[in-house]
């Protein structure tokens, strides 16, 4: 079967590859064997593949951290699956092959929808959800406020919300996206400029703005400090400029700001992931949560699909043609 392999870590661009690997056993106690149909491809699989998070499985070992497809078979005591089922393969579990055994606990029955929008719910709705829920208490009503609102993760935490009757805060970088996050559910979505957090502020009136959602850091950070209120907490969760978080140090001091970093990778979030994922399902099933994908690139174009997504936008492989 094919899989998209590494021998050495460096440039995704150069030590990406297709290779033929033995198709997986028959699935032992508790395992299901999956057809693997589609995989969302992300900034941190690059990072992973170049190294750049440091550690990383011994060479050479197939990558790829997002999955869906279909079960083919089950093994005996696995109950949560049956074959036929559409389902997420286990986040960070090399997913970037054709088919692969994983631990039926670790599934559930994906309800009917669009399986290319589906296909997206491994990390970034989780990434939402757990963002909104693990760093403080927030009750319907409250505000949240965030950047890169029109990202995977945005556009997730723009539907998680409003479904717990949470508001949003929603900045943005070209006008075009204001319509259309705006439909999406934001409650207020703004160009981040000039006079943009105190026009944030001006709407948010006499509410509390306890969480921001930090995607893109250098000058980008300082807009949602300047926004969140007193007690808040800021939670970085990946860094698109490249440049270091931009904070006031006074206002960081006299708010009394925490500042969080958040990986959904990490050991505390290993049991939380998978209600995550249960919780966002509904909503894409519905077309409440909808990420634009800007292309669908097959196994054997991987480099093409890398080169797509360091120039932006949401990029799907194709491990196997849905059936």
């Amino acid at each position: 079967m094919k899989a998209v392999q590494i021998k050495s870590y460096g440039d995704p661009l150069e030590v990406l590859e297709v290779v033929d690997v033995p198709e997986p056993k028959a699935p032992g106690v508790n395992e299901a064997l999956i057809g693997i149909e589609l995989a969302a491809l992300t900034k941190y699989d690059l990072l992973s593949v170049s190294k750049a998070l440091g550690g990383g499985p011994a060479l050479p070992t197939i990558v790829g951290t997002e999955g869906f497809g279909r079960v083919l078979a089950v093994g005996d005591g696995a109950e949560n699956v049956k074959v036929g089922d559409r389902v997420l393969a286990p986040p960070l579990s090399q997913t970037w092959r054709e088919k692969m055994i994983v631990p039926a606990s670790s599934l559930f029955p994906l309800p009917d929808g669009d399986p290319y929008q589906l296909s997206m719910l491994s990390s970034n709705p989780p990434t939402a959800a757990l963002i909104l829920s693990e760093y403080t208490q927030l009750k319907p009503g409250d505000w949240v406020v965030q950047n890169s609102a029109n990202s995977g993760v945005g556009r997730s935490l723009i539907a998680i919300a409003k479904a717990r009757g949470l508001r949003t805060i929603n900045f943005v970088r070209r006008q075009e996206l204001l319509k259309e996050l705006k439909a999406a559910g934001g409650d207020i979505v703004l160009v981040d400029e000039p006079g943009a957090a105190e026009e944030a502020l001006r709407l948010v009136g006499d509410s509390s703005v306890r969480l921001g959602l930090d995607a893109i850091g250098g000058a980008a950070t300082a807009t949602l400090v300047q926004v969140l209120s007193s007690g808040g907490v800021l939670v970085s969760y990946t860094a698109a400029s490249g440049e270091p978080m931009s904070v006031n140090a006074l206002q960081l001091i006299f708010k009394q700001l925490r500042v969080e970093g958040f990986f959904l990778g990490f050991f505390d979030h290993e049991k939380k992931v998978l209600p995550a994922m249960r919780e966002a399902a509904p909503l894409v099933a519905s077309g409440a949560l909808h990420v634009p994908v800007a292309a669908i690139y097959p196994l054997s174009r991987i480099r093409e699909a890398v080169a797509h997504v360091l120039r932006g936008g949401k990029i799907l492989l194709e491990i196997q043609k849905l059936n």
